[in-house]
């Protein structure tokens, strides 16, 4: 089990001893590693993985895992283990579209009855924040434009207001300052959008942002991303429609456009838009994503 104490705004930390004793309880015999800071999760998952462990689960948030699918991916190791989540940090997105309870005890219920699926997960190459070309992996979504803003209002928030709250209110503050960039997105090599970006989300899972379902259609083992973008919608008519967001009934909104495919390509003037990817502001457009399609094994609810 790999344990980030500093998910949740700390309070993964805060109550892992608790948790841990339930963990035990539960499931037997269990090898807890702590990360110790950033990028730790992934060094831990190559270790566990290269040593022979056959189930890794991990205790934090989406951006814990994506930590350890990078680390897994990045060294071609994905397919030694399978993975469980514990979904203890604020968004909890990723878990959500898995259908794995957030509570304690439902939790632990998948970890113990689940059953391992193969889901799709997502390369990006991107420009970072030293100007140099990058490579990352993600397994629940990754953005441009204004989310990359939410994403850094939220990680210097500490969040203690909880994932949704976080999430709503770093949203409206972003609205009040961002500027969008001037972006042209291909899908499949075929162009799909030119002009001014809010918001474009290449999404593997429906959530993102504590809660906001941006892809309602999305399966994250289709083979397929859900492409979601926002043009520069008025904000007195945004903040209106801001409700429909939560409840997936935006794609139909004025200004909002939807597609599917295996390769999306942002272009745009180096640093007019920065991205995140999943949760976790990584640096700039222009960037290339692709699918991988079955490249994990997640255990999930039965059924």
């Amino acid at each position: 089990m790999i344990v980030n104490p500093r998910s949740g705004g700390g309070a993964t930390g805060r109550r892992w001893l608790a948790v841990e004793a339930r963990l035990r309880e539960a499931l037997g015999s269990v090898e807890v590693e702590t990360t110790k800071g950033p990028r730790d999760a992934g060094r831990l998952a190559r270790e566990g993985a290269r040593a022979g462990v056959e189930r890794l689960v991990v205790a934090g948030g989406d951006g814990t895992t994506s930590e350890v699918v990078n680390g897994l991916l990045g060294a071609d190791l994905a397919h030694h283990v399978d993975l469980g989540l514990l979904p203890l940090g604020t968004g909890g997105d990723y878990s959500r579209s898995l259908g794995i309870p957030r509570d304690l005890d439902g939790a632990l219920q998948s970890l113990l009855a689940g059953v391992p699926r193969r889901v799709d997960a997502g390369r990006i190459h991107y420009r970072g924040h030293d100007g140099e070309q990058a490579r990352s992996f993600f397994v629940n979504l990754t953005s441009a434009g204004i989310s990359a803003l939410v994403v850094k209002l939220v990680s210097e928030s500490g969040r203690p207001l909880g994932g949704t709250l976080a999430y709503l209110t770093a949203t409206l503050r972003a609205l009040a300052s961002h500027r969008p960039a001037h972006v042209r997105v291909r899908v499949d090599g075929e162009d799909f959008y030119r002009g001014p970006l809010l918001l474009g989300a290449v999404a593997n899972g429906r959530y993102f942002g504590g809660g906001m379902q941006i892809a309602p259609e999305a399966r994250p083992d289709d083979g397929l991303f859900d492409v979601v973008l926002a043009e520069n919608i008025p904000l007195r008519r945004l903040l209106s429609q801001f409700h429909l967001l939560y409840r997936g009934r935006h794609l139909e909104v004025k200004g909002i456009h939807h597609r599917r495919g295996r390769t999306v390509e942002f272009d745009a003037e180096p640093g007019a838009a920065g991205i995140e990817v999943d949760g976790e502001p990584l640096g700039g457009l222009p960037a290339r994503v692709e699918i991988l399609p079955g490249a994990l094994r997640v255990l999930c609810p039965a059924g």
